[in-house]
């Protein structure tokens, strides 16, 4: 029997060893995936057993939180330089939100006409208020979103660490 030709020897060598990265680069990046998975899972706000609700800092660098506005499931960004809560007109018709008193909002992109509703119920995780002020006007994020400002922060205690931000409650 003919020994194998040194061609043929070093193109199933160069396979084998392409085939053997391949493999490790598979391995890899199921371990790496399922890794971003539980990371990912481990970045939805939560509750504490003492009734403070902990938002975690997303990739964006924001804290993005599950809410509703008037019983409308939004999805808040906690902008705690916002003075109110703000939501689009969209998401304010789909609430079912009252028009409100002309205002001109002043925001970082300048001012424009907006409107004030008060006595909203917000919801923020689990935390309610329901006699929340709430401008109606926002543009700039999907219509599901909503920015979570001072009208509904103020009732809370707030405290930013490290990447995570909790909304305590205040007890008299």
């Amino acid at each position: 029997m003919p020994l194998p030709s040194i061609h043929t020897t070093a193109r199933l060598g160069a396979f084998a060893i392409a085939a053997v990265w391949l493999a490790v680069a598979g391995v890899l990046y199921l371990v790496f995936d399922r890794m971003e998975h539980k990371r990912q899972a481990s970045l939805k706000p939560y509750a504490l057993s003492s009734g403070d609700l902990v938002i975690p800092r997303q990739r964006d660098g924001h804290f993005h939180v599950e809410g509703e506005v008037n019983r409308q499931p939004v999805t808040f960004l906690v902008d705690t330089g916002a003075s109110h809560v703000s939501v689009s007109q969209a998401l304010a018709t789909q609430a079912g939100l009252p028009a409100g008193q002309s205002i001109t909002l002043h925001t970082a992109n300048g001012q424009r006409l907006g409107q004030l509703v008060r006595s909203v119920p917000v919801r923020a995780g689990h935390l309610v208020h329901n006699d929340t002020s709430v401008t109606v006007g926002l543009i700039g994020l999907q219509p599901e979103q909503a920015l979570l400002g001072q009208a509904f922060l103020k009732h809370f205690d707030v405290e930013i660490r490290r990447d995570e931000m909790v909304l305590r409650i205040r007890h008299p």
